[in-house]
């Protein structure tokens, strides 16, 4: 492709609202162009890189056996509603009606599509297994876009959908996706981690996430260096912590404490370590209020508190409303004589504690000397509630963990029966018994993966793109395109690299050297090639590599074989 008649545009500023790397890098390239809040257009250099990525997810999918298709993107409500998810799914969900005013969305995912296909053609087990994906634009009307590509509301995303006749059969396929999932970010060159994940709006028992390290990504991943456990923050469990030694029951007490609101104000006055306060904190959810009941030193999950609850809806009470539940003001409500209304649900890191400190339900009040068996016999609901974080001990070792930022661009799900009981999509088995259909769900994120190899391949300068998914793997720079020496050397190597298979751009425009440079540059391709009057002087010409930048001045009759090894390094 010749530069001067190809699309590209280049930008010296990045956009006002661009907040990471490869937002800023993406629009200043020339590869995407913003519609709207969170829609962008991709420009032909930036589709050059996402059909690259869809290659690979084709060719890796498809060994694994799965089938392509593509599904509407346009649902009908008829499917959501019976799977449950209509309201469940929320204000993500972009709802419209079509000119006899009936009910669609456009699809954020698949899973009542897919169903409803295979419930009308399946019904034998002897036509299971199988594994159906497609690549589709997606919309989640996200409520703060932001990023570029990594939380647009209009994405591009890969999806598949396994169905068979049970566990066994879905622990399969979920163990073929996990290892195509790993062929195809080790095939796109990206330094990435697998992590235990919340399976949030999707469902089903189990799911885990493809995370590109980054320092900008959104995600907070722990792991430990020891074992290889790695989780979302949101899923993440922590080993045995540290518990204050237990003692004799203390007389349970009600303690002044003005003005002491905090764990902190409250552990100093009293004299207590803050692991020694159980903080009570209010909650209300669309199944009614919740307190949660956690260590002082430790912080709430809110992902897990949901999940526990089996809340779509679940927010911090506002001061009026813990003042109504609890009847005293923010900062000082506890769990020993709080309304029967509230639903409390403890940490069960806090179990093990005697004689705690905790909110009186009063102003200027707290409990000291409380004891669960004594002061709360009937509290029932002990679950893991805490928010795992750097240092924490391993759940799996004996080993610590550490904490680093990663982009999540795959998931994986073990649906089971979610969909296929609520859709009725069932198969006869060898008994002739009817049964429903065990379900796997696999996304994979085209764009943002994209995306995120830039955040993880970038200098001041520009992109420095992994080999595979370069729009160009070499730019040829003419410096002096008007002198027909320079001309006809440069449109020589143009044609044998073209007739060698070399994805190259000739960047042959009336430009400056400079320019050329800068822009090769800010769009990162791969390896670079360089002819120009001076260099030509000594029949050579000068190759150089984005990521290295080592330059190396070559006889012209050895451009193109040394360009070639450089593409098989």
């Amino acid at each position: 492709m010749r530069w001067s008649q190809s699309y590209i545009f280049t930008a010296r500023e990045a956009p006002k609202d661009a907040e990471v790397v490869s937002h800023r890098l993406m629009v200043r390239a020339g590869l995407i162009r913003k519609l709207a809040a969170g829609i962008y257009s991709y420009l032909p250099l930036g589709w050059r890189s996402m059909e690259k990525m869809m290659a690979i997810v084709r060719r890796e999918m498809n060994a694994a056996g799965a089938a392509e298709l593509v599904m509407p993107a346009i649902q009908p409500a008829e499917l959501w509603r019976e799977s449950g998810r209509w309201q469940a799914y929320g204000v993500e969900l972009l709802r419209m009606h079509d000119r006899h005013k009936r009910d669609f969305c456009f699809g954020p995912t698949h899973e009542e599509v897919i169903t409803d296909i295979v419930r009308r053609d399946v019904k034998s087990y002897r036509q299971l297994p199988f594994n159906l994906y497609q690549i589709q634009v997606k919309f989640r009307d996200e409520m703060r876009p932001r990023f570029g590509l990594m939380r647009g509301r209009e994405f591009l995303m890969k999806d598949a959908y396994s169905f068979d006749i049970d566990d066994a059969g879905l622990d399969v396929a979920y163990e073929a996706m996990r290892t195509t999932y790993c062929k195809i970010f080790e095939a796109c060159g990206l330094d990435y981690s697998m992590v235990e994940a919340d399976t949030g709006t999707i469902g089903g028992s189990a799911s885990h996430e493809f995370m590109v390290v980054a320092d900008t990504g959104e995600s907070a991943v722990v792991r430990c260096p020891d074992c290889g456990y790695a989780a979302n923050v949101e899923k993440a469990e922590i080993g045995d912590l540290e518990t204050p030694a237990p003692a004799a029951a203390e007389e349970l007490r009600r303690a002044d404490t003005p003005g002491q609101t905090t764990v902190d104000e409250v552990a100093g006055f009293l004299e207590v370590e803050p692991s020694r306060v159980v903080k009570t904190l209010l909650y209300q959810t669309d199944k009614g209020p919740v307190a949660a009941l956690i260590r002082g030193d430790r912080e709430l999950n809110e992902v897990k508190l949901g999940n526990v609850v089996g809340a779509t809806e679940l927010r911090l009470a506002r001061e009026d409303e813990v003042e109504e539940l609890s009847g005293a003001p923010v900062g000082f409500a506890g769990p020993v004589g709080l309304s029967g209304d509230v639903r409390l649900i403890a940490d069960q890191t806090v179990r093990p504690l005697t004689n705690f400190v905790c909110g009186a339900n009063a102003a200027d009040a707290h409990h000291t000397g409380v004891n669960w068996d004594r002061d709360l016999p009937d509290l029932a609901e002990w679950e893991d509630l805490l928010l795992a974080g750097r240092g924490d001990p391993c759940p799996r070792c004996d080993g610590t963990l550490e904490l680093y930022r990663g982009i999540e661009v795959g998931h994986i799900f073990r649906l089971g029966t979610k969909y296929s009981e609520a859709m009725s999509c069932t198969y006869t088995d060898e008994a002739g018994e009817l049964k429903p259909m065990v379900m796997g769900c696999y996304g994979l994120g085209i764009g943002r993966t994209v995306a995120a190899a830039i955040e993880q391949n970038h200098d001041d300068d520009g992109i420095i793109w992994p080999l595979p998914l370069a729009p160009h793997e070499v730019a040829l720079l003419s410096l002096d395109p008007s002198d027909p020496a320079v001309a006809q050397v440069a449109d020589g190597l143009y044609d044998r690299l073209r007739e060698k298979g070399v994805d190259l751009i000739y960047d042959d425009r009336d430009e400056r050297p400079g320019v050329k440079f800068k822009d090769a540059d800010l769009i990162g391709f791969p390896v670079r090639v360089v002819v120009g009057k001076r260099s030509l002087a000594e029949d050579r010409v000068e190759i150089s590599t984005r990521r290295q930048r080592e330059k190396m001045m070559v006889p012209t009759a050895s451009a193109v074989a040394t360009t070639l090894e450089l593409l098989l390094d």
